[in-house]
């Protein structure tokens, strides 16, 4: 038994925030249907072809999903829409501001129909607000957020290598939604939920605000060393390759230069007696760390690095991921099955020994419209009418 079996839920979703979200609540047994436009579907299909022919954005984020496709301006498409809706649990969407209620799927008026519904809205801004009806994608968000005012080199601004605007969204409407199904059980009654990724990519950085508070000078981009924290970053070795390393604290500063640099009197140096002093002549440190590193390979480094518990990692490309000796170990990879065959998947982090994560198949467009159909009481004739009709 999975934590959500039992738990319906319909997404009018596109993209990557909604479904994201969707895809961890049917990680744990929520039977998620997906609605889609006729003929073209989710828009995150065609993003690429990589996966065996298929999107990469949509494979990661579409598992163990029933895609239902639906022209919901069509009466008939809109009365299947509030079938599923009688006993469902949960309406996720992602639609253009001000969608949803122009297809009067709001909260307050699908409250007065279905008490028990839940419904989280995920937009860009917000459903009110001088920034409401604007335009979000991810990387705007990164912008919007200050995100890119503080990641990247000293000279540009770079984004986050993956969607990262997205991810936030999702996982803080996954666990409010998770949070609204305990708050039904003592209630009764479901709620509305807004997420906007503005506020939370602003939850995430919440670090860099603090420490920019009272017009403080903001993080410095730093490229991939952190902004406020030295030694801290990459370092390049004798041999070329690329070692990251942290220090956290004054003994861990003391052990790196004895034990790793093996320059014990740099402890004594009064440039570099604490951290903003670091900071502050961090490239004259990093010029004595790096004729030190110099005559050592990046495997000599690690086996320093860990032998006095200074924290150290690989500087890992996405191939090096795929065959990580950690996650091979651990057992994380799994198949699920695809429209053109299986793929390699992660097994969804943190789930309980006690279930296992519900790892179902990545839809074809619209390929459980018609069992979904049926299912709902429509005849086969009624079912043929709306294919011809192209409503589904």
């Amino acid at each position: 038994m999975r934590p959500l079996d039992g738990i319906k839920v319909i997404a009018l979703e596109h993209a990557i925030a909604a479904p994201f979200c969707t895809r961890q609540l049917a990680d744990l047994g929520a039977r998620v249907i997906k609605i889609e436009r006729p003929g073209v579907g989710d828009f995150a299909r065609a993003y690429d072809a990589r996966v065996e022919g298929m999107s990469s954005h949509f494979v990661w984020t579409n598992r163990s999903k029933e895609s239902l496709s639906l022209d919901l301006k069509q009466p008939a498409a809109q009365d299947v829409l509030h079938r599923l809706l009688a006993d469902a649990d949960v309406l996720v969407q992602n639609l253009a501001p001000g969608a949803a209620d122009r297809l009067g799927l709001s909260y307050e008026a699908l409250a007065e129909k279905y008490p028990q519904i839940i419904v989280c809205g995920i937009s860009g801004y917000g459903p009110d607000g001088p920034y409401r009806d604007k335009k979000a994608y991810d990387l705007l968000i990164q912008s919007e957020s200050g995100f890119l005012s503080v990641t990247g080199s000293p000279e540009a601004s770079a984004k986050a290598g993956c969607s990262i605007a997205d991810i936030a969204a999702g996982m803080y409407a996954y666990t409010n939604i998770l949070s609204a199904l305990l708050q039904r059980q003592k209630t009764g009654r479901g709620c509305r939920i807004d997420v906007s990724m503005l506020e939370c990519m602003v939850e995430w950085m919440g670090f860099p605000l603090y420490y920019a508070i009272d017009d403080q000078t903001p993080p410095p981009r730093a490229g991939a060393a952190h902004a406020t924290i030295f030694p801290y970053g990459p370092f390049v070795c004798g041999d070329g390759k690329t070692v990251m390393l942290g220090l956290q604290n004054e003994r861990e500063w003391k052990v790196f230069c004895e034990k790793v640099l093996e320059n014990p009197g740099l402890t004594d140096d009064a440039r570099f007696r604490s951290n903003p002093l670091r900071l502050e002549n961090r490239d004259v440190l990093r010029g004595i760390i790096d004729d030190a590193f110099m005559h050592l390979s990046a495997a000599q480094l690690v086996q320093r690095l860990d032998a006095v518990g200074i924290a150290n990692a690989n500087l890992n490309s996405m191939h090096d991921v795929w065959n990580h000796p950690q996650l091979a170990a651990r057992g994380r990879w799994t198949q699920v099955q695809t429209p053109n065959g299986p793929v390699t998947a992660p097994l969804p982090p943190g789930v309980p020994a006690s279930f296992a994560p519900r790892m179902d198949p990545i839809p074809a467009l619209g390929q459980h419209t018609d069992a979904i159909l049926s299912e709902l009481g429509l005849s086969p004739e009624q079912i043929a009418e709306m294919h011809r009709e192209h409503a589904v």
